[in-house]
């Protein structure tokens, strides 16, 4: 017996208002924290750590977090993570007013955080199809892209930006663990089924050993899909290394000045805004695998162009234009994972999915820190090994280094979209893989 199908948003819209709250206070503590740690260190190692402390346990949480998604309560998980969340904002807050915060209470908050958040966003993921009708899957990944570019990027650098002189990271803290309420309030108010038993799920539940590895066996059997997530495994190498390095990069070109990265971030969230916006009134390519791999491709280029820029408006012109693309990318995976995987799986599928398709951005976040501080920069440095090659590009001195690291790593993503297209498998995974509702 099929599940019945949702016929409107409505609950979608209930949550998303609250994960867009619960973002927004969270990202705002993000920034506060990317102040303080660089201020207090000057190198793009400790911010580097901070990024890898946050992903590496969300990889660890994929081995087992597909099980408890498609087995437990899925409301009742994402209450959890966003509970988790908390928790570790008061952590921050007891350890500051008592004067002991230090920059490695960070790594383990990070991973607190990154742990508990991926459970969270995960249940979130895998109840989009319990919660959104099938006719509006791009357009609810696109809606998505709102709490990420809006939140992150926009009001909360800009209101971080003010409010760091203002009222200090303490302030912000307080800030946080308002919107956590209000996050965990808006959760709870809603109603989200559980997804009824598919032929797929009831085979899947013989052992916990075989629920476990169900959805790498599921991904097996299906080429195409495994082929997207050896394209991210490749893809997020290189965009981990940039994500790593990124706001020590504009710190140490803008003479660590707080407004400038506040100011970047917030012309990436338009972008990503704009972009997002168009895409949930246009709907998406009717082909989703070319907003994938051609998507892919123009970020990176955007991003590879960024990392030419010196001052504050080449960084954002050039980080509008790799946003506004994005929300493309995003919103037709997630559609292509939507229609291709039954509901019920969803959980344990989607944390296979995360665990191949992330297993290397923790490599790209370790590393790029210490690239960054004990090779480019010094070698970008006046008279430096390839500051005569390089530095009539991106100039020498303190963040050049980072700079050219940045738009190296960014051509790297830019070939691997367009390499996409060259295999059939995952060029044609929407013809190759049958819709689960069709």
């Amino acid at each position: 017996m099929q599940p019945e199908q949702p016929t409107s948003l409505r609950t979608f819209l209930i949550l998303w208002i609250g994960q867009m709250t619960s973002i927004l206070g969270s990202e705002m503590t993000n920034f506060a924290i990317t102040i303080w740690a660089w201020q207090i260190a000057g190198q793009a190692t400790p911010l580097s750590l901070i990024f890898f402390f946050t992903y590496t346990p969300k990889l660890i949480a994929a081995s087992f977090a597909g099980l408890l998604v498609d087995r437990w309560n899925r409301k009742q998980l994402m209450m959890g993570g966003d509970t988790a969340a908390g928790i570790s904002t008061i952590a921050i807050l007891l350890l500051l007013l008592t004067g002991r915060l230090e920059i490695w209470h960070f790594y383990i908050t990070a991973a607190i955080n990154g742990l508990f958040g991926y459970i969270q966003s995960l249940a979130f993921s895998a109840s989009m199809s319990a919660i959104v009708p099938p006719r509006h899957y791009t357009r609810a990944t696109a809606m998505s892209s709102y709490v990420t570019y809006f939140g992150s990027y926009i009001m909360a650098p800009a209101l971080a930006g003010v409010f760091y002189y203002a009222i200090g990271l303490l302030g912000i803290l307080a800030i946080d663990l308002v919107t956590f309420v209000v996050a965990v309030g808006t959760t709870y108010i809603v109603h989200i089924p559980q997804p009824r038993s598919s032929e797929v799920g009831r085979q899947s539940t013989q052992s916990i050993w075989q629920a476990l590895t169900f959805g790498f066996r599921y991904l097996w059997k299906r080429p195409s899909l495994l082929a997207i997530l050896i394209f991210w495994l490749s893809f997020h190498l290189f965009d981990g290394a940039t994500l790593a390095i990124f706001p020590a990069m504009i710190l140490a070109r803008s003479n660590n000045d707080a407004a400038v990265l506040a100011s970047v971030q917030f012309a990436i969230g338009i972008g990503g805004l704009v972009g997002a916006t168009g895409l949930s009134v246009w709907g998406g390519p009717k082909r989703r695998i070319h907003g994938l791999l051609f998507g892919t491709a123009l970020m990176s280029l955007g991003k590879a162009i960024f990392g030419l820029g010196r001052v504050a408006w080449h960084w954002m012109t050039a980080g509008v234009l790799a946003a506004f693309v994005s929300p493309a990318i995003d919103s037709s995976n997630q559609a292509i994972w939507l229609s291709k995987v039954e509901p019920d799986v969803q959980g344990r599928v989607f944390a296979s999915r995360y665990l191949i398709a992330q297993v290397t951005t923790p490599l790209g976040l370790a590393i790029a820190g210490p690239l960054a501080d004990y090779f480019f920069e010094p070698a970008m440095l006046p008279g430096g090994s390839i500051a005569g090659i390089f530095g009539g590009l991106f100039g020498t001195g303190d963040g050049a280094g980072m700079a050219l690291q940045y738009s190296l790593f960014s051509c790297c993503s830019m070939l691997i979209g367009f390499g996409g297209y060259a295999f059939p498998v995952l060029r044609d995974v929407e013809s190759l893989v049958p819709d689960h509702h069709s």
